[in-house]
């Protein structure tokens, strides 16, 4: 497919911007900020407060510093020493992002989460209730502010692929509208490595191209791109250069997978201290699945050694499980195939292949027709609700009661380390 002649671009397929992705500024540190009033104002920094964490969420205050998003914590400290550093609180952030989507879905049932702080909408046909994109627009960050407290930055424009590039322009606490007939003249002077998949190995290979901007891809022929980086990205970053994105927003995504992993402050040579920490994720994760009504047919156990390099293991079950003593006993197998060398530096357990749980047994077994697992699994469930009721350190196993110090990321949250 041939491009359209510079500077005259695609006919847009939309009379109107009407694609808004919506984006939550500093989210887990505002969520901070408005938990603890005397925060407000403050510098604060979010993420793993062990020798290895990373920054998950920096406050405009601390940015102000040089203090972003998967900068190692050590960094962060000296740049901006009078922070206060917090450790994340995911069920706090969860609900929290309940609260936003909900008001997204009053004014259309078109949306489609990215994570717990961002999202596209598709109003286009809600312009005669609510108005049009940048109407509607307004009007959601108005709402969000007034009834969460917390700040969105809102991109518009005629596809997602552009209101999530001016969104990003809209911050922080705006609103960017790109008109019909005016994408590439917003594109194509920004920095390459803005479009989406472009990350710094495939930068680099444009770099050699002497491609730095939008404009300069967009100038190439589609079959050198195909060439430089393979058909399907080559292809990809041709079409969106010219803002050719037919992606519809999915209203209903559901995550692939579930799971918990955990960064240590110190390198783990003790197999049976490894054993214990992935039963502590594969409880956690169990609780997760149960919270959300899923189970998974697949556990994977990734383990990255101290020297960065990072294997992963998996099983499928024959039947799906939220439970998280099934999910132990799979993750502890898998530990045991594998050679933890020298010492591990992260290990992670998740629940892939996920589906809609099935009707559980809700009262304790205690007769002698139960099993073991049926038995387990009812005692989770108990402790699920003594969770909900007093809190997520109410009660726990035993055997992980001194665990020392740790930075955790649930795997759909997860930071990741610089590699």
């Amino acid at each position: 497919m041939a491009p359209p002649e510079p500077g005259a671009g695609p006919a847009p397929d939309r009379r109107d911007a009407s694609i808004l992705h919506v984006d939550l500024d500093a989210f887990y540190a505002s969520v901070e900020q408005l938990a603890d009033p005397s925060l407000r104002g403050r510098p604060v920094v979010v993420g793993g407060l062990g020798g290895r964490g990373v920054v998950a969420a920096a406050s405009y205050e601390a940015r102000r510093f040089g203090v972003h998003s998967a900068m190692p914590m050590g960094r962060a400290r000296r740049a901006c020493p009078d922070a206060v550093f917090l450790v994340p609180r995911f069920e706090a952030y969860g609900d929290a992002s309940k609260s936003v989507m909900a008001i997204l879905q009053s004014f259309t049932p078109l949306v489609e989460p990215l994570s717990l702080d961002e999202a596209f909408l598709d109003v286009a046909n809600a312009r005669r209730l609510h108005g049009t994109g940048p109407e509607v627009a307004t009007v959601i960050r108005a709402r969000v502010r007034d009834e969460t407290g917390l700040v969105a930055s809102v991109g518009v424009a005629t596809t997602k692929h552009v209101a999530k590039l001016a969104s990003e322009e809209a911050k922080p606490d705006g609103l960017f509208v790109v008109e019909p007939g005016e994408e590439l003249a917003f594109l194509h002077p920004l920095d390459v490595g803005r479009i989406w998949g472009v990350g710094p190995a495939t930068r680099k290979r444009l770099e050699q191209l002497g491609v730095r901007t939008v404009g300069e891809l967009a100038a190439l022929p589609e079959d050198t791109l195909v060439h430089a980086l393979g058909p399907a990205q080559g292809s990809h970053l041709h079409a969106l250069s010219w803002n050719l994105d037919e992606r519809a927003v999915v209203p209903g995504q559901t995550a692939k997978s579930i799971g918990h992993e955990e960064t240590f402050a110190r390198d783990i040579a003790d197999r049976s201290q490894l054993e214990r920490e992935a039963l502590n994720m594969a409880e956690r994760v169990g609780a997760r699945l149960r919270a959300a009504g899923r189970a998974g047919r697949t556990v994977q156990l990734k383990l990255r050694y101290h020297d960065f390099r990072t294997i992963t293991r998996s099983r499928t079950l024959a039947d799906a499980t939220g439970a998280g003593a099934e999910i132990a006993a799979v993750a502890r197998e898998l530990l045991d195939a594998v050679d933890i060398g020298g010492g591990i530096r992260l290990l992670g357990v998740s629940v892939q292949q996920l589906e809609e749980a099935t009707g559980v047994q809700e009262h304790l077994p205690l007769d002698d027709t139960a099993s073991p697992l049926e038995r387990h699994a009812a005692i989770e469930r108990s402790v699920d609700a003594l969770r909900e009721r007093f809190g997520d350190d109410a009660v726990g196993l035993a055997s992980l009661a001194d665990r020392g110090d740790r930075t955790r990321y649930p795997t759909k949250e997860q930071v990741q380390e610089p590699e």
